[in-house]
C-alpha cells in the first residue's frame, strides 16, 4: 500500500492510502495530543514520534497517481487552470463567466472574479503573483488584483472571443489570442494596444511568451504555430506538422523548445531555432485541449477530450509515462505546480482537481503532501 496523505486532528492521525487503484482510509488513536513530526522515509515507511512509534510499510510504485483535492464552486465547465508562482493557490476560469481562486492547503475559495459577460476561457498569473489575467468569450481581457479580487483594467480591441491570455515575463505586457485570426498585445499599465500579430488564416487559440520575453508564440485552428518578434510583431517562423487545429502552445523553461497540442490527438515538441519537430507524443484517444511544461523542462502534460491527462518524460519514449484518470468528462485545462510535484486539471464537469504524480515519476523519491492541521 502507498501512503498518500496524512492529517492530524485532535487525538487522531488519519491517513489515506491507495491499494489496487482504490482510495481507502485508516485512523489511529493517539494516546497523547503531542505529535512531534510525521515523515515519509526513504526506506519506505511512515513514521511518527510521540507517545509511541509505529511503522507502516508501503510499496512506492503501487499507486501511480492520486487525487489530493477537488476545488468546487464553478457552475459550468472549466476551460483553464493555473497555479500561482509560489504554488499556494489554484486558479480556474469557467463558462459560468467567472474565475475562482482557492487556497490549495485548505481548499477554501478566496475570491470569485466577476465582471465578464461571457465564459472565462483563459487564466494566468503575473510572474510575481500579484495580478491575475483573464480572457473571455466577451472579447475582453481583464486585469485583477490577486489579493483583493479588485478589477484593475479591461483590455479591449478584439470584437470576438479571446481564447487565450498571457503576461509577459516582466509583467509589462498582456497578450491574447483572438477569434479574429490575430493576437493582440497591450501595455499593462495603460491598456493601450501595442501590436496585433497578423498572419494566421483561422482563429488564434493559444498564446505564450518566451521565457526571456523577446518572442511571442501563437497556435491556431489553421494547424500551425507561429513564432513572432515581440517588439516588431514580425513573423519569424511557422511550425507545420499537425493535421488538425492546434489548441494549445507552451515554451520550454529554457526557451529552446515549444510544445503544441492538437485536435489530431497528438502533442508535438519542436526545436525553436529550426522549426523542426523533435518528438510526437502519442497516447490520447481524444483531442488534446491543453499542454504544459514542468518547471524543470523534463516533463510535459496534456489534457484531452478522452477524460484524462497524460504526462510524458522527455527522457523516455514517446508513449505517455503517466495517466491521470478519474475525471468523468473532457479535461480542458492542465497546469504543473512550480515545484513540479502537483498537477491541476479542469474539466467539463465543473471540477478543478489537484493531483500528485507520485514517487515513480520522481524515481521513487517521496514527495508527501504537507500536513494539514
Amino acid at each position: 500500500m502507498t501512503i498518500l496523505k496524512v492529517y492530524f486532528s485532535g487525538k487522531h492521525l488519519t491517513f489515506y492510502w491507495c491499494d489496487s487503484w482504490r482510495m481507502k482510509t485508516g485512523r489511529f488513536f493517539l494516546l497523547n495530543l503531542v505529535v512531534t513530526f510525521v515523515v515519509l522515509t526513504t526506506v519506505g515507511a511512515l513514521q511518527w514520534q510521540g507517545p509511541f512509534q509505529k511503522d507502516i510499510a508501503f510499496q512506492p510504485t503501487s499507486c501511480l497517481n492520486y487525487q489530493l483535492r477537488d476545488f468546487l464552486g464553478h457552475g459550468s465547465e472549466v476551460f483553464s487552470v493555473a497555479f500561482s508562482p509560489d504554488g499556494r493557490y489554484a486558479l480556474a476560469g469557467s463558462n459560468d463567466w467567472t474565475a475562482r481562486l482557492w487556497d490549495i492547503q485548505t481548499g477554501r475559495e478566496l475570491h470569485t472574479f466577476t465582471g465578464h459577460t461571457g465564459g472565462v476561457t483563459s487564466v494566468n498569473f503575473s510572474s510575481d503573483g500579484k495580478y491575475i489575467l483573464t480572457g473571455s468569450i466577451d472579447s475582453t481581457a481583464r486585469l485583477w488584483n490577486a489579493k483583493t479580487g479588485e478589477l484593475l483594467r479591461t483590455f479591449s480591441g478584439s470584437t470576438v472571443i479571446l481564447f487565450s491570455v498571457a503576461f509577459s515575463p516582466d509583467g509589462k505586457y498582456v497578450l491574447a489570442g483572438s477569434g479574429d485570426k490575430t493576437a493582440w498585445l497591450w501595455d499593462t499599465q495603460t491598456g493601450k494596444v501595442i501590436h496585433t500579430f497578423i498572419g494566421h488564416t483561422l482563429p488564434v487559440t493559444s498564446v505564450a511568451f518566451s521565457p526571456d520575453g523577446k518572442y511571442v508564440l501563437t497556435g491556431s485552428r489553421d494547424e500551425t504555430a507561429r513564432l513572432w518578434d515581440a517588439q516588431t510583431a514580425q513573423s519569424i517562423r511557422a511550425f507545420k506538422g499537425h493535421v488538425k487545429a492546434i489548441t494549445s502552445v507552451a515554451f520550454s523553461p529554457d526557451g529552446k523548445y515549444i510544445l503544441t497540442g492538437s485536435l489530431d490527438k497528438t502533442a508535438m515538441l519542436w526545436d525553436v531555432q529550426t522549426g523542426v519537430p523533435v518528438r510526437t507524443l502519442i497516447g490520447h484517444s481524444g483531442a488534446i485541449s491543453s499542454v504544459a511544461f514542468s518547471q524543470d523542462g523534463k516533463y510535459v502534460l496534456a489534457g484531452s477530450d478522452d477524460a484524462s491527462a497524460r504526462l510524458w518524460n522527455l527522457g523516455q519514449s514517446d508513449q505517455a509515462a503517466w495517466i491521470f484518470t478519474g475525471n468523468t468528462d473532457a479535461v480542458w485545462g492542465v497546469a504543473f505546480s512550480p515545484d513540479g510535484n502537483y498537477v491541476l486539471t479542469g474539466d467539463r464537469k465543473k471540477v478543478v482537481r489537484m493531483w500528485s504524480f507520485g514517487w515513480a515519476v520522481k524515481n521513487c523519491t517521496p514527495t508527501p503532501f504537507p500536513l494539514a492541521y
